[in-house]
């Protein structure tokens, strides 16, 4: 929900970070208005969550300062009601605070499947690989993320292998 306010500086990641750590809709709105004081609580609580800075925190602040987009959000909630974020379930999961990549084509769940399995487990999901990236899955066709991964030493697997890593069998 959060991410498809349109948010400057707020993406799927962004928005997902927002969403584990207040919890709730509500609890976000509230704690971006009151951090709108730079000298707030929730300004300094806003900066500590991993992943926020400044640009982020300024991006949610503006748009909530905003009354045209407080105007909206009021008519989208009387349409929608937002779903709360429940925390990772499994945080002492294997991959708890690794992030994964998904490339090539996946035969046994959908990709959007595959990364909210990955969230769940306490995952961060990358669409890229990079230094930081603890894991690939790739499935048949994958290509450059593959090739990435093989020269950045980063542990490749394929999806029946990395089914079983998570402890999720094949359907």
């Amino acid at each position: 929900f959060i991410n498809a306010l349109g948010m400057r500086h707020i993406g799927e990641t962004n928005a997902r970070i927002f969403a584990r750590h207040y919890h709730s809709f509500d609890a976000f709105r509230a704690a971006a208005t009151a951090a709108a004081d730079e000298d707030s609580a929730a300004y300094e609580e806003m900066l500590s969550i991993e992943g926020v800075g400044a640009l982020v925190a300024g991006g949610v602040i503006s748009f909530f300062k905003d009354a045209g987009s407080r105007t909206a959000v009021e008519r989208l909630l009387e349409e929608v009601t937002p779903q709360q974020m429940a925390a990772p379930a499994a945080t002492g999961s294997a991959i708890a605070g690794k992030t994964v990549v998904f490339t090539g084509t996946l035969e046994t769940m959908t990709r959007d499947e595959a990364k909210a399995q990955a969230l769940a487990l306490g995952a961060k999901v990358s669409g890229a690989v990079s230094a930081k990236t603890d894991y690939v899955v790739a499935g048949p066709g994958a290509g450059s993320k593959l090739k990435d991964a093989e020269r950045l030493g980063v542990r490749v697997f394929s999806e029946d292998d990395w089914r079983a890593f998570i402890g999720r069998k094949s359907p």
